[in-house]
């Protein structure tokens, strides 16, 4: 099998194991059962290029062999999937859009990958706050859309936008375009929900933007990358889509220039999102 950088992929690691059961067809029973059979796939029944899209990692450098894929479309089947696999002792890789550069999200060996794709749902939307309630598995960029005909924008701009999804942009306290300007999402998200291992559900979805009733959970769960639990829903404060974005091009001969040159310059420009793009020329 060959990426799209022309190169074989990699098993995703040479670690052991480890000491997990294995899939039984009792369990694909189970899974079926409980979230119908389109939303679970086996590769003995699936096409290698329809489970390639789980396995293998965004850049084509790493592969894994799934023994199962499940798609959800409620917390409670996340739930009831994690206790299952909690109680069987197997292993479960959570999944967003899997577009992490460093095989975060494939399999290593035959983990069932638990995808959320199909928690799409674009939940509320508070006009007056801006705070929008979606479910983990809403694309980056579907949701900035439905934001921009409320005159919004989520605080959050990735080149893979078309495909990540804002769970998992929580999960890796993903950086992005904006981030000079709206701060980080950790700062802006208010609330999460999750689900641990047991399938035991936290509820910390606060719309509230000062809540300092008991402990911060939601900034546990923001950059754990699925190993404190799984994120379900979210709570995201949004700011306003401004009218106007205004792009400037500067060329400084020294990189230590550019903090001196662009400070006068951000004062001025703060009515609006700008971009900013430094080139160093004649730099060392």
């Amino acid at each position: 099998v060959r990426s799209c950088l022309g190169i074989a992929p990699r098993l995703a690691s040479t670690a052991q194991r480890g000491a997990f059961d294995s899939l039984e067809p009792f369990d694909i029973e189970y899974f079926r059962a409980l979230l119908g059979d389109a939303a679970v796939l086996v590769p003995s029944e699936t096409g290698h290029s329809e489970l390639k899209r789980f396995n293998c990692d965004w850049m084509g450098k790493w592969e894994g062999r799934t023994a199962c894929v499940l798609q959800p479309s409620s917390t409670a089947q996340v739930s009831a999937l994690l206790k299952h696999a909690n109680e069987r002792n197997l292993a479960v890789v959570p999944q967003g859009g899997n577009t992490g550069l460093v095989g975060g999200s494939v399999p290593i060996h035959d983990e069932i990958v638990l995808s959320l794709l199909r928690m799409n749902t674009i939940e509320d939307l508070d006009t007056r706050s801006g705070i929008v309630t979606v479910q983990a598995g809403c694309v980056l960029e579907t949701l900035d859309k439905h934001l921009e005909s409320h005159g919004f924008m989520v605080p959050l701009d990735l080149g893979a936008k078309g495909t990540c999804t804002i769970g998992g942009n929580a999960a890796t306290n993903a950086g992005g375009l904006r981030y000079l300007r709206y701060g980080s999402l950790r700062g802006n998200i208010l609330g999460i929900e999750a689900v641990t291992a047991d399938g035991s559900v936290i509820d910390s979805l606060s719309a509230l933007r000062k809540d300092n009733t008991g402990y911060g959970l939601p900034q546990l769960f923001i950059g754990s990358e699925g190993t404190l639990g799984v994120i379900t829903r979210l709570t995201v404060l949004c700011p306003a889509r401004p009218k106007a974005i205004n792009t400037a091009f500067f060329c400084m001969p020294r990189l230590r220039d550019c903090s001196a040159d662009l400070r006068p310059r951000e004062t001025n420009a703060r009515r609006g999102a700008v971009g900013r793009r430094v080139c160093r020329q004649g730099c060392d």
